[in-house]
């Protein structure tokens, strides 16, 4: 279809059914209205007889399991009904272009821009062209293709609106020129190969499967090359319960150090054995240790590597409660995985600027106003800066939204419900 089409099959409601499932009934008529947005920007930027269809990749929650993925970890993650969308059309020759709103538009070719390059770490460019490398590397195909993309996942805000990024530049390569034979998992895990080499981020993978696979999913991370994704159909909204996350406002400049030193300080843990990661050691062997491992690598890291074992371990039984539909426990692994990350990861705020603690201050507000409820809160995402995660009931969400609205501005916490699709086309 070209622009035209693909509006007035929007219209008559051909896209309804996925719409109704991706945001709920409610939010159809805005979505659609969204989209046919998107659609005529794009006719604006590339031309309105172009061969186009739309695209969506979830925004995500990490709901235990925080920082283990980088050492073959396990955690529990979900998609979101924030998202970024993109209408595309492929294009003659080996250039890519990519207008996101807000930012403008990136052009690359990816003939030329083949191989990392230093220079254009973090940028939109080289994520661009990691992807492309990283089909051609999987022997997939790739050709040249012409994009509009805007999105309401919010930047630094844990919901992984790099990773939604990267998955979506796979999602239009593998429907494009493969026939959408490329499997989200796999461009997940190109998505990470983009982060890691061309865009010079070290990262795991839980962003950027937890982005593409939908619903709420257990991710075993054991052999990072093949990982085992459950589908864990537990309801939460049909529980009672409204996920509201947190956006303290946190300033997350000059943090990759902060972020780098978790997987650096548990693999130099792991190194101490022979190991590569902590997936490949044992606890009690760690526990032994500590006085060698202390006197070597310093007490963070012996704490960051107990945070990994009992937080792969607590996955595992979030894992079961899920399964049998044991809400309780559900619950009180979140919290102590929030503790967890709190005293032991320490990833709540930056030792850079000990005078911002906006995290620390949502929690406790969190606690304070959920206290003797059935409820559940924790830092959400990397940490250090930006957001929090709770689980309210039903009948508690607006006061709380009230409270950390109050406290952090007004729109700071977002009500949000969980999509059963993660990367698709959605016609």
């Amino acid at each position: 279809m070209n622009t035209k089409e693909l509006i007035a099959a929007f219209e008559k409601g051909a896209a309804d059914k996925i719409l109704t499932e991706l945001y709920g009934a409610k939010n159809v008529d805005a979505q659609k209205a969204r989209y046919i947005a998107a659609i005529g920007k794009f006719a604006e930027l590339y031309g309105e007889d172009r061969e186009v269809n739309a695209y969506s990749v979830a925004g995500r929650t990490e709901i235990s399991g925080n920082h283990t993925d980088h050492n073959y970890g396990r955690v529990i993650a979900a998609s979101l009904d924030l998202d970024i969308i993109a209408v595309a059309a492929p294009a003659q020759g080996s250039t890519i272009r990519v207008y996101s709103e807000g930012f403008g538009e990136q052009t690359v070719d990816f003939d030329a821009y083949n191989a990392p390059d230093e220079a254009k770490f973090g940028t939109s460019e080289s994520i661009i062209a990691g992807m492309c490398a990283g089909f051609c590397k999987n022997g997939h195909k790739i050709g040249g293709f012409d994009a509009y993309a805007t999105s309401n996942v919010l930047k630094g805000s844990g919901m992984s609106s790099s990773a939604a990024y990267e998955d979506m530049i796979g999602n239009i390569l593998s429907h494009i020129y493969n026939d959408g034979k490329v499997d989200n998992v796999e461009i997940a895990q190109l998505a990470q190969y983009a982060e890691n080499v061309f865009f010079g981020k070290p990262c795991g993978l839980m962003d950027q499967v937890a982005c593409a696979a939908g619903g709420i999913v257990g991710i075993d991370f054991a052999d990072p090359a093949a990982p085992v994704i459950e589908k864990l159909n537990f309801d939460i909204t049909g529980a009672g319960y409204n996920l509201c996350i947190v956006d303290t406002g946190g300033n997350h400049a000059d943090l990759t150090d902060d972020y780098a030193s978790v997987p650096a300080e548990m693999k130099s843990v792991a190194a101490y054995f022979g190991k590569k990661v902590l997936r490949e050691t044992d606890e009690a062997e760690v526990i032994a240790a500590i006085p060698a491992l202390r006197e070597k690598l310093g007490d963070r890291a012996v704490l960051r590597a107990l945070h990994f074992f009992a937080e792969n371990k607590r996955v595992g039984e979030m894992n079961d409660a899920l399964r049998a539909g044991d809400l309780d426990a559900f619950l009180a692994g979140i919290l102590a995985s929030g503790r967890s990350s709190f005293c032991y990861l320490q990833n709540v705020y930056t030792t850079k600027n000990l005078t911002e603690q906006g995290l620390s201050l949502a929690l406790c507000l969190a606690d304070k106003y959920l206290t003797g409820a059935r409820a559940a809160f924790r830092v959400h995402g990397g940490g250090f800066a930006g957001t929090i995660q709770a689980f309210v009931p039903n009948n508690m969400a607006e006061g709380f939204r009230a409270l950390m609205d109050g406290a952090f501005g007004e729109g700071s916490c977002l009500i949000l419900n969980i999509r059963p699709h993660g990367a698709l086309r959605v016609l």
